[in-house]
């Protein structure tokens, strides 16, 4: 008996008016509508109800809150915090606008952590299936695509790069050690000259040789000016245009080994089961296959483009530069020196005048 009556109690409404004190106990028919209206329109976003579990078995008691006057508290999930909800009469909430431009923006900030993983998932992807293919060649497993005539010219370019980064670095060498001579010629010369001026018995002994070594300066400063305008073409066709081509083979040759991981990828799975689920994955592997197909072949044809445009221009430039590099030293060792500057005339090569390297008395401060 007594459990039964605990079991009531704990069913009964309480209404709580606005002073928050208890007041009669209403009747069971408004208890039933207002079990109805929640069963048909579901749960009143402007109210809240209080749960508990009775100690009398499995019956639950429901404390509605409507009769609360006032703004009520409400969870919101979508910014993960409690906003206000005007009760009946007071109008909208300030913060409805609030929470939706915070909803916006945590929205587009989904979209872009979204978008990041989509780039970082495929990266990975192409990585993996890059470096599979790679193992394979390597260990002798995997097919490789080859064009044999483009291999060779490849091969051809990168061997003369070699060769021609060494003459460059022994036409910097013979540069240092040039300039250091033409130096200490021009030392030289001073200290002739001086000594000429200071020892009368030897005046003319000293003179002969002050002009001869001013004018083995004035005819290596002539050369060096050759020297430096060879070395600096050689430098641009070395480290520009041999580079850039090279880059771009590197770009085919990226693109190769992507085009033979996925065409190896499609084969595997032609050989494989024909249900519904491989045929997706076949269909998306052959559109990544003809993208990378593309891709490669049109790389193919940058680099042979590349490869004919290169040699046409190499030998452009090491017919000029070897001329003006034979011509220089040899009149400059025969002690020629109209023809060491008419050769500096013909191939366009202006010498600074003296001193023009050196600070002005301002910069020296």
């Amino acid at each position: 008996m007594t459990d039964s009556i605990m079991s009531k109690a704990a069913t009964m409404e309480i209404p709580i008016n606005s002073n928050g004190d208890t007041g009669t106990l209403p009747e069971d028919d408004s208890l039933e509508q207002d079990l109805q209206q929640v069963m048909v329109s579901g749960p009143n976003l402007n109210e809240t109800s209080i749960v508990s579990g009775g100690y009398g078995g499995a019956a639950e008691g429901i404390i509605p809150t409507s009769s609360i006057k006032g703004p009520a508290v409400r969870y919101n999930p979508d910014n993960l915090g409690i906003s206000r909800v005007p009760a009946p009469g007071q109008g909208p909430s300030m913060h409805h606008s609030g929470s939706g431009s915070l909803a916006g923006a945590e929205d587009a900030s989904r979209g872009v952590a979204v978008e990041k993983f989509d780039i970082v998932k495929k990266w990975g992807l192409n990585t993996y299936k890059c470096t599979k293919q790679m193992i394979s060649e390597r260990f002798g497993r995997g097919s490789r695509t080859v064009d044999l005539e483009l291999e060779a010219q490849i091969e051809v370019l990168r061997d003369t790069k070699r060769k021609y980064e060494n003459v460059l670095r022994l036409a910097r060498a013979l540069t240092n050690h040039f300039y250091s001579m033409v130096q200490t010629q021009h030392a030289l010369g001073d200290t002739f000259a001086d000594l000429s001026q200071k020892s009368p018995e030897l005046r003319d002994e000293f003179g002969y040789n002050a002009e001869t070594q001013k004018l083995l300066c004035r005819n290596g400063e002539t050369l060096l000016g050759a020297i430096n305008f060879f070395v600096s073409s050689i430098n641009t066709l070395v480290n520009k245009t041999m580079e850039d081509t090279l880059m771009t083979i590197k770009m085919y040759e990226n693109a190769r080994l992507e085009f033979d991981a996925y065409r190896a990828d499609l084969e595997e799975l032609n050989m494989g089961p024909r249900d519904a689920a491989t045929l997706a994955r076949i269909d998306t592997a052959q559109q990544q296959y003809q993208i990378h197909k593309e891709k490669y072949e049109r790389l193919r044809g940058d680099v042979t483009i590349k490869l004919k445009f290169l040699d046409e221009n190499k030998v452009k430039v090491m017919h000029k530069q070897l001329l003006l590099f034979h011509n220089a030293i040899s009149a400059y060792f025969a002690g020629n020196q109209q023809q060491l500057e008419q050769t500096l005339k013909q191939f366009n090569i202006k010498l600074k005048p003296p001193g023009a390297d050196k600070p002005s008395w301002l910069e020296e401060q």
